[in-house]
């Protein structure tokens, strides 16, 4: 099992950081093996809700579906899973002073083959997990900001995916 954890601080109040980070869509803004992320279904973001999250690591790519488990005021789970993979993924805020403390926790199994790979994917997870601190930060960040000095993160992307059945047309 691969597990990578980091805390970081950001000017955010735990409420913007939960709202923001509730949406696991917004995920394409800050992981930097993201291709795409998107809601599937609609209604309410609440426990239950699913997303498609495809991601490329070392010219692979792979497709996760993410559920969330638990949304509480200081604490949201995430489900993902794909044939190769299971991850969850734990988020816990602490209020601080001048905005929020946040700890997010990645837990990722391999299965099959894909589990022989563990040893080399643990350093790459790290290196990823570094790279989006530094993202996330400035995207919760910018949740502080009067709403006419944001800046607009992450590349233009469809709100929601095809279906299968509308990518090949069946």
């Amino acid at each position: 099992m691969i597990v990578v954890e980091r805390t970081f601080t950001v000017t955010a109040t735990p409420g913007a950081v939960l709202g923001y980070l509730q949406d696991f869509a917004n995920a394409q803004e800050w992981d930097p093996s993201a291709r795409r992320t998107s809601r599937v279904g609609s209604g309410p973001i609440a426990p239950g809700a699913h997303w498609r999250h495809i991601r490329k690591m070392w010219g692979v790519t792979t497709e996760l579906t993410y559920t969330l488990i638990a949304a509480e005021p200081d604490r949201l789970i995430f489900h993902g899973r794909s044939e190769s993979a299971t991850c969850t993924d734990l988020v816990v805020l602490h209020p601080v002073p001048g905005g929020t403390e946040v700890t997010y926790r990645m837990e990722l199994e391999l299965h099959g083959l894909a589990q022989l790979a563990t040893p080399l994917l643990r350093g790459e997870f790290e290196k990823l997990a570094t790279g989006g601190v530094t993202a996330v930060t400035a995207a919760l960040d910018d949740l502080s900001r009067p709403a006419g000095l944001r800046r607009r993160l992450g590349a233009a992307t469809p709100n929601r995916l095809p279906t299968p059945a509308e990518e090949t047309g069946i």
